[in-house]
């Protein structure tokens, strides 16, 4: 394994030797190609199948991040595979290709008022939370009015609603400050969750925090070891019933090594995973009839989030600078391949609000050098540090070929790998002593724009996500209507997300840098799975099950 992560360094290293041309083109980005099938023989031996092992009723993703909040109130980071498993929301985005956007989930049915600013919701009767109590409309007001309340992570979602009225035990209306497509938020991945009121109360934010959970879903967490592992157990008195040969404990192993990954996903200790070195997806797609490897188009980017606090990033010339640094086409060719496209933007293609004709910077160093020296830096001279999540390995390359790229305009640039959690505890800090560029991946809370233009770019008083520390009024006025206008008129809130995205890229804030595919790994006795791009990375266990 060590050979070929050496050999995937060295191929992406390599890039640097050949960019002598510089890039001007500006093509159409297209969606990612879907494959999701397994290839013919394998080169190794076979492993024991999970029957064989003695673990066919238990379902183990080898994950490569930890879980930052396992509070559902406060969830808003990779910790999402997790309480997808555990809590439910009032209503499910389907996949792509499915007849309906939404279905129903702990809500059966639900209407709106003709603009938008009321919406009743009807409940699921009969369900019960891990903890024994009832679920119902009084639960639901009060797990929404606490996410808001507390404010963190995606709470904002809530912000349209003005008032709940309990209607009756299992019949809830919404009342709206502005329109708002409340069915569509309601179903968001983050802030969303319903969870029991008796716990949240009696036992605080910290109880959830140790790895323990009161939901509605089928899964519970039974056992915890921050970093390490979290494991689950079936929620015997789940309201969808049990079927045989779904799965009895769902485990998640925590490793950030990808080649660690890999090993898990080939000797079948592990069922599923995602993140290993991407030249080895090949390998396996190509000689493993025992794993089948899902590409699929995602809602997800990779971003490089500049901090305009921190001179010499306070410049505008020297963001736009940075912005014409980059390799972006010879990068996506030689590395990524067909599971990136570059981004136009920071709303993903595919969705709506998506701008087909919006600028994109390209790799021009001349443009570069001219913007520097009419900044005051005619020569560079100064020392960047750019973080990333230690152990993506794309990351990993981005940064070493870009650090020999600016270093042709006389900057410095340090490459620092953190573990997440660390990552953004620095992130989050003083910006005049935060890291100068901060690279991660970004996916929506519920399908809008506005999660995208809002949580990375809307002024905060207290950073969260705003990791660029950028504070523009024009634009947080643009977004904000945008989203109100969204719960009528859809058609021009997508127009005025894309004009949003106009003084983004003026302001040169970020550097966006490719939209991704989803890339995932599942052992080919596992059944029933499906990706969607509305819940990244999220394995919905009690859809799956073994073939014998």
């Amino acid at each position: 394994m060590r050979a070929n992560r050496t050999l995937y360094l060295a191929v992406a290293l390599s890039l640097v030797a050949l960019l002598t041309v510089q890039c001007t083109g500006k093509p159409q980005p297209t969606a990612p190609s879907v494959t999701s099938a397994p290839v013919a023989q394998p080169t190794v031996a076979e492993q024991p199948t999970a029957a064989e092992s003695g673990r066919a009723g238990i379902f183990v993703y080898a994950h490569g991040t930890q879980f930052p909040d396992l509070d559902p109130a406060k969830s808003y980071s990779n910790d999402s595979v997790v309480m997808s498993n555990c809590y439910e929301t009032l209503t499910f985005y389907n996949p792509p290709g499915s007849e309906e956007i939404l279905s129903p989930k702990l809500a059966t049915s639900w209407e709106a008022n003709e603009d938008a600013t009321e919406w009743v919701f009807h409940l699921r009767q009969g369900v019960k939370f891990h903890d024994g109590e009832p679920f119902n409309a009084e639960a639901v007001r009060f797990s929404i009015s606490n996410t808001k309340a507390l404010g963190i992570g995606a709470a904002y979602i809530w912000d349209p609603v003005e008032e709940m009225e309990v209607i009756d035990d299992y019949t809830i209306k919404f009342k709206l400050s502005y329109p708002a497509p409340l069915d569509l938020i309601a179903s968001s991945g983050y802030a969303a969750w319903i969870y029991s009121p008796k716990s949240y109360q009696e036992k605080g934010s910290d109880w959830f925090q140790q790895g323990h959970c009161a939901g509605t879903g089928p899964y519970i967490i039974e056992s915890y070891e921050p970093g390490s592992r979290l494991v689950m157990t079936r929620n015997e008195s789940y309201w969808g019933g049990w079927r045989p040969g779904q799965f009895e404990k769902v485990v998640f192993e925590i490793s950030q090594d990808p080649v660690v990954l890999q090993q898990k996903i080939e000797a079948g200790t592990a069922d599923f995973t995602y993140g290993i070195p991407p030249d080895n997806e090949e390998v396996i797609r190509n000689t493993r009839k025992d794993i089948v490897v899902y590409t699929n188009p995602s809602f997800q980017n990779l971003v490089g989030l500049l901090n305009t606090r921190k001179p010499p990033l306070d410049n505008v010339k020297v963001r736009q600078a940075l912005c014409y640094s980059f390799p972006y086409e010879q990068f996506i060719s030689a590395v990524m391949g067909e599971r990136a496209t570059q981004a136009r933007g920071v709303v993903p293609v595919g969705m709506w609000g998506h701008g087909d004709d919006l600028f994109q910077y390209t790799y021009d160093l001349e443009k570069a050098k001219q913007l520097l020296a009419e900044a005051g830096y005619p020569n560079g001279g100064f020392k960047l540090t750019m973080t990333y999540s230690s152990g993506d390995m794309d990351e990993q390359q981005l940064g070493e070929v870009w650090k020999a790229e600016l270093a042709k305009l006389g900057i410095d640039l340090e490459v620092q790998g953190m573990n997440w959690d660390a990552q953004w505890q620095l992130g989050k800090s003083d910006p005049l002593k935060a890291q100068d560029i901060f690279v991660m991946y970004w996916w929506p809370d519920y399908i809008s724009p506005y999660s995208f233009l809002y949580s990375m770019f809307h002024s905060e008083d207290e950073i969260l996500f705003n990791l660029c520390y950028y504070s523009n009024p024009e634009y947080d006025r643009l977004i904000d209507e945008a989203n109100e206008v969204a719960g009528t008129d859809r058609e021009k809130a997508a127009q005025m997300f894309i004009d949003a995205q106009k003084i983004l890229l003026d302001d040169a804030v970020s550097l966006f840098f490719y939209d991704v595919s989803n890339t995932h790994l599942a052992r080919a006795d596992i059944k029933g799975y499906v990706d969607n791009p509305a819940y990244p990375h999220v394995v919905f266990v009690y859809d799956l099950t073994r073939e014998p």
